[in-house]
């Protein structure tokens, strides 16, 4: 039976390998059942992942940042954690201190506390 664009044990429902060169059925690992080879003429296997299956940390900072303007220039509000106090948000603004060809350096400073610290990246 066919499921999406994989093929399937119609008894037991373990995903079939492809056929090797030249054979004429396809044996179930699982429990034996044999798929002729001719079943997988006409399939196109496709694949496709959603972007969040495969979390990263630079993701995730670029999801949780949020432009404010509203009181000066005290940079975007981003989901990091004080060192201080552990309060979940802090403002960071980001500049080019060293060479071009070096990171950048990231200045936080805590929504809570105001302590203030940098990252080079």
């Amino acid at each position: 039976s066919y499921t999406g664009s994989l093929l399937f044990c119609a008894d037991c429902g373990t995903l079939l390998a492809l056929p090797k060169d030249g054979e004429t059925d396809v044996v179930c690992e699982q429990c034996q059942r044999q798929e002729p080879a001719s079943s997988y003429e006409s399939v196109v296997t496709t694949t496709r992942s959603h972007p969040d299956a495969f979390p990263s940390a630079l993701r995730q900072k670029r999801k949780t940042q949020t432009k404010h303007h509203a009181q000066g220039d005290q940079g975007t509000l981003v989901a990091e954690k004080c060192p201080s106090c552990g309060h979940l948000e802090a403002y960071s603004k980001e500049m080019q201190l060293r060479s071009a060809d070096e990171g950048s350096t990231i200045f936080y400073t805590c929504v809570s506390c105001k302590h203030g610290w940098r990252i080079n990246n």
